[in-house]
């Protein structure tokens, strides 16, 4: 859709959709005795006034000057795909999607950190759209809801649906010429191995768990305890809060002891991949649950760290003597997601590999392996090697090489025609009228 390109398409150019008069105004808002512009379509009881029109009309002007903003088939395109967005988000609030104020949150403060990159400042920003960045937040926080209800919306009914080998043997038979080139990639495959600390280590920070529960159940301050002991640097100094929690959001092991509890009481120490924790439930209902907790951390020791890099510099060994890097992986490696593919990750373009892994990568040869590396895999701390497979040069997108990257284009293909007919079906069936 032409408007959603627009939207999407840059960060400014959503900034700039905002930061004009609001399209997202409702027959409520409009008081007696306010001068408004024009009202050219309804959408249940959503408008879209003129000004709002122009406003994404001169979003494409900014975009392409030679756009002639009265061309009468463009501002009926775009008005057309205005409609259709308020349709889909009327859609989403009737089927009772919602965004969470995290979530609108969330967005944006991404939008805010893209917008101090390109101007250089919050300052800069307040300055060019003559308002505080929180009235900024607080005056487009609706703009942003219906983004994202939108997007929940798509995802919800198209984002699961593939193109199956048929679908995408057809599709690139149909676009093959003008497919474009697939950059020059690299593909990887690694061995992981979580650091993980020795049993006696594991049972002395067990028994220091036991002697503070124990303490806090002789009359000590939870709260006190938690910012004194704690290791989780997110809740320690708020006296181990943790918020509230829907189901299936914890470790399954510290849900299901948070659930247990009676409210106010206090658990043993609680095994997860970060440490043991004591959990102390503050309130909770049938979907959900208030905790705070106390996090003792095991695995962090230089010798446990240590071991796990021993591990891995043998079995570097024993690949380099002949024995195959897959069949190790599948045995060896504690990843589960890529153990059972032979520790494969994947193929990735050169110019998009992070710089600190490009220079480890660069130095390695074709079907060469790294040192031991530290490896980010929350909540475990973990090292790992990186086996360099090959270098793919660039080239025209072939079913045989490229099945992966064909089958992401085919399927975001049969995406787009199922929302395009879906979109129409809600032209067919919700109310929508154009008044101008």
């Amino acid at each position: 859709m032409l408007t959603t390109k627009c939207r999407l398409a840059g960060l400014i150019a959503l900034i700039c959709a905002f930061f004009t008069v609001s399209a997202s105004t409702s027959y409520s808002q409009l008081k007696e005795g306010q001068t408004v512009d024009k009202i050219i379509a309804v959408v249940g009881n959503e408008i879209i006034m003129m000004s709002d029109l122009n406003s994404q009309l001169a979003i494409f002007a900014q975009q392409d000057p030679s756009i002639d903003m009265n061309d009468k088939e463009l501002r009926k395109k775009v008005l057309d795909a205005m409609i259709n967005e308020k349709l889909v988000v009327t859609k989403a609030i009737e089927d009772s999607i919602v965004a969470t104020d995290e979530e609108i949150k969330q967005r944006w403060d991404y939008q805010l950190q893209n917008l101090v990159k390109h101007y250089g400042s919050e300052k800069r920003i307040e300055d060019i759209y003559g308002m505080s960045i929180s009235r900024m937040e607080y005056e487009y926080k609706d703009d942003i809801r219906k983004q994202i209800l939108a997007e929940k919306i798509r995802q919800q009914k198209f984002g699961e649906i593939k193109a199956n080998p048929e679908e995408v043997d057809a599709f690139y038979k149909k676009f093959r010429d003008s497919l474009p080139a697939v950059p020059t990639q690299i593909e990887l495959a690694h061995i992981v191995k979580f650091v993980t600390a020795n049993k006696k280590v594991k049972e002395e920070i067990f028994e220091l768990a036991k002697k503070v529960r124990d303490s806090i159940i002789k009359g000590g301050d939870f709260a006190e305890f938690a910012k004194r002991y704690s290791q989780d640097p997110g809740t320690a100094a708020a006296g181990g809060d943790l918020g509230w929690f829907e189901k299936g959001k914890l470790f399954p092991e510290f849900e299901k002891e948070a659930f247990d509890i009676s409210i106010g009481q206090i658990s043993q120490p609680v095994e997860t991949p970060f440490g043991y924790h004591i959990i102390q439930t503050i309130n909770k209902n049938k979907d959900s649950v208030l905790t705070r907790h106390i996090l003792f951390k095991f695995g962090q020791s230089d010798d446990d760290k240590e071991k796990a890099k021993k591990e891995l510099a043998e079995l570097k060994e024993r690949i380099i003597k002949g024995e195959k890097f897959d069949e190790l992986a599948k045995k060896y490696s504690e990843e589960k997601e890529t153990q059972g593919f032979g520790g494969t990750l994947g193929k990735f373009p050169i110019n998009q590999i992070p710089a600190s892994l490009k220079e480890i990568i660069d130095v390695i040869p074709n079907g060469g392996i790294s040192e031991p590396l530290l490896y980010t895999s929350e909540p475990k701390v973990s090292f790992h090697i990186i086996y360099k497979k090959r270098i793919v040069p660039e080239h025209k997108p072939t079913i045989e090489e490229d099945y992966k990257e064909l089958e992401q284009y085919a399927s975001s293909e049969k995406q787009k025609k199922l929302y395009i007919d879906w979109v129409e079906d809600l032209r067919k069936t919700m109310y929508w009228e154009i008044k101008e």
